[in-house]
Formats: C-alpha cells, structure tokens, sequence
C-alpha cells in the first residue's frame, strides 16, 4: 500500500517537471520585470479560469535504482466554488485514475477494483496550492508559499515558454520537493511542462500537451468509475 509522500511523489498537480540552466541575463532589474510580466499573466489567466484538460507524460526517476517510470493519459481540473477539483485518467503502464474533490484524494485502480482514499484534511490548502501550480492558480499567490526566481525562456514542444524556479518557504514541504520547475506558456499563463525534485535526488517530470483551456467538463469526468464490488480502503 502506497504512502501519502509516495502518492505526491507520483501524482501531485500538480496535480504536476531536466535540471533548470539559469539564465545568463543581466542581474536585478531585467530578471525582476521578466518575472513580474510572468506572475501578472498568469494572474490574468487564473482571474478567468474555469477549467483544463490536457494529455500529459508523467516521467518519474528514482535514483537509488537509477531507473524511471513512465505514466501517460489525461488531466482534467475545473473550478467548483472555491474548490479546483482533479481528475486524471492514465491509460499507460497501468489503467488507473486520480480523483481530487471534496478534500480527498481517491486513487482508483481496475486491475484489483480497488479504491485507496486519502484524506487531505487540515492540509487540503497546501495539497490544492501545488495541484493548481500553472493550472489555473494565481502568479502572485504563488509568492505567499514560495521563493520563485525567473530562469530565463526555453521552447518546449514549439511553445515559448518562460522557466520559473519555487523553492518551498515550508521546511515541511521542503522535505518532500525542495524544489520545482515551471515551464509557463507566454501566451496563455498555463504550465506547459513541470519538474518537481525531492532532497533524496528522485525527481519527477510533467509533460503537458493539447491543452484545452475553459470548455465544458462532463460532470462524469470527476466520477469513479467503480462497479458493484469495489473495494474501498483508507491507510
């Protein structure tokens, strides 16, 4: 049975990102303007957003075995209220899906009808905070819970995108990601990429594509897809 970090590990949205090059510009001035043109964009985007759905590529590296594994399918986020709920369909290695609603995360797997859910409880707002990094959440916001630095711009998949350093104010969060990677679309505000890594030296990257920004969600999308004998399990 998985644990609450080995979960984030393989899941967070975020819910979800190659070792960032700083970017050789000119110190203090330049480097502030670029990042504060970057957190407004995506302040702009958040004031506006009502959902996304994209395919993604979830590459996990683990170092002690120096091995990676590889999960494909698709994300969907919407705004419910004052709630950004999740949900994920991976379709590669193993069918599989990822609920988050309601202050719990529920992790379905069809192979042994099995649900495992975990209860986010009183840490539902730092758990929402890192699902919604470049999904939908406010540059500015970010601010609150991380150091972020500006590195610069890189083309990903033919989009220019603008590379964001956070380092965790938390010392807490810190001890499972002392570090993340945005990569963040200059036209629309979104991560089109994500690299999360963990003080062991495992690290984990999000490939984002297709993305579709504010059109209508069937409410089935953020349902299980249980049958009759599902087993429901609570670590």
């Amino acid at each position: 049975m998985k644990t609450a970090s080995s979960f984030w590990r393989c899941f967070v949205v975020a819910i979800l990102p190659v070792l960032a090059i700083w970017a050789q510009e000119p110190p203090d001035v330049q480097p502030n303007a670029a990042l504060e043109r970057v957190l407004n964009l995506m302040d702009s985007t958040a004031a506006n957003f009502r959902s996304t759905e994209a395919s993604f590529v979830w590459d996990q590296y683990t170092k002690v075995v120096n091995e990676s594994d590889t999960q494909k399918g698709k994300v969907y986020f919407r705004r419910a209220g004052k709630e950004t709920q999740m949900a994920a369909d991976i379709s590669e290695p193993d069918k599989k899906s990822v609920l988050f609603t309601d202050s719990k995360i529920e992790v379905y797997q069809p192979r042994i009808d099995q649900v495992t859910v975990y209860n986010a409880g009183k840490n539902r707002e730092a758990f929402e905070s890192f699902l919604v990094l470049g999904f939908g959440g406010s540059g500015h916001d970010m601010l609150k819970s991380f150091d972020v630095k500006y590195l610069g711009t890189e083309r990903v998949d033919g989009t220019d995108a603008a590379k964001l350093e956070l380092v965790p104010k938390s010392p807490k969060i810190r001890n499972n990601f002392d570090r993340i990677v945005l990569w963040i679309d200059q036209a629309r505000g979104v991560s089109v990429q994500q690299q999360l890594f963990e003080p062991s030296g495992d690290h984990r990257l999000a490939k984002y594509s297709g993305i579709e920004l504010n059109q209508k969600i069937p409410d089935t999308v953020f349902k299980l897809k249980t049958t009759g004998k599902t087993k429901i399990v609570t670590p």
